[in-house]
């Protein structure tokens, strides 16, 4: 509290006594920020050395990454023997172009139905429409693994083994992907949809003229995060996808990874030239990435 004090005048005065309170939260906050980015730093350079050993032993040779991590590291003549050795083989090529094709025709497959599904989750009132959200919401429960038999099994009795569709066709459910959509439309302001009802406008006409250009921030940040997991994803490219030529970057580098024996250089340069894409991907739509997150609901 202040205290009075008396002035030459005799006036009383309140003494300055909330600066002590003001300088010790300034104090406070100033300890916070140094600690927490002290953790970041830690935890970036934690995540930082493996990568950074990953790429010097890719500029190695095979002969020097097979002695061990002192002698990749002492070594300080880099060679691209290794990359070379990849690009020219012409295998990677096939993969890079599998992988694409199928994370992007599932990315839009993905954000479409999504979308739609949590629009309707959202806005429509029909009987049973709690049930079907409690059940999506326990699909996330059920590891993807447990789903690889059957998933196999139907696509089997369908024919659609070893082709780009028993890739994309299994993925394009993400219940994930259904429950950010709905969150994030769940926070849109129903007004707009109410004046564009009036004028006439259905479901679906408010679904694309009204709703969706308000979405830009959520479908760019799931397009990249189903993107990035289709990319990534290997247990069911290995199971569905016999054709060399048919497969992906992850089922491509477990194939590099077992011929090549002991060519740890070689490993680690496919390794590198399979992350790669997704670097560049997040590096130039990291904003984005940052704002669908922002804008879900999800926040903490």
């Amino acid at each position: 509290m202040a205290t009075n004090t008396t002035t030459r005048n005799g006036v009383s005065a309140a003494a300055p006594a909330a600066v002590v309170p003001a300088a010790a939260g300034k104090d406070s906050t100033r300890t916070f920020t140094i600690i927490t980015t002290v953790v970041l730093v830690v935890f970036a350079v934690i995540w930082l050395i493996p990568s950074l050993y990953a790429l010097k032993a890719s500029l190695s040779s095979n002969a020097t990454a097979a002695l061990g991590a002192g002698e990749v590291i002492a070594s300080t003549s880099p060679t691209l023997e290794s990359y070379t050795t990849l690009l020219a083989s012409g295998d990677i090529w096939n993969w890079y172009l599998s992988s694409f094709l199928t994370s992007a025709v599932t990315t839009v497959l993905t954000v479409l139905f999504a979308s739609m599904a949590g629009y309707a989750l959202s806005r429509l009132r029909f009987r049973g429409r709690n049930l079907v959200f409690v059940l999506m919401l326990l699909g996330i429960m059920v590891p993807p693994q447990v789903l690889v038999v059957p998933i196999f099994q139907m696509l089997d009795a369908a024919a659609l083994l070893n082709t780009y569709w028993a890739v994309i066709f299994p993925q394009v459910p993400a219940v994930i992907a259904v429950f950010v959509f709905k969150q994030f439309f769940d926070g849109l302001p129903k007004e707009l949809e109410e004046a564009a009802r009036i004028d006439g406008a259905g479901y679906w006409r408010i679904y694309r003229q009204v709703v969706m250009p308000l979405s830009k921030p959520v479908i760019a940040a799931m397009a990249i995060v189903t993107f990035v997991g289709v990319w990534n994803n290997l247990i069911l490219p290995l199971f569905v996808v016999s054709n060399p030529e048919l497969m992906t970057i992850p089922v491509g580098l477990a194939t590099v990874q077992g011929s090549f024996g002991q060519r740890y250089a070689d490993i680690q340069a496919s390794a590198i030239l399979g992350a790669l894409p997704l670097v560049v991907l997040f590096l130039i739509f990291q904003r984005r990435i940052i704002e669908g997150v922002a804008g879900t609901g999800l926040k903490g």
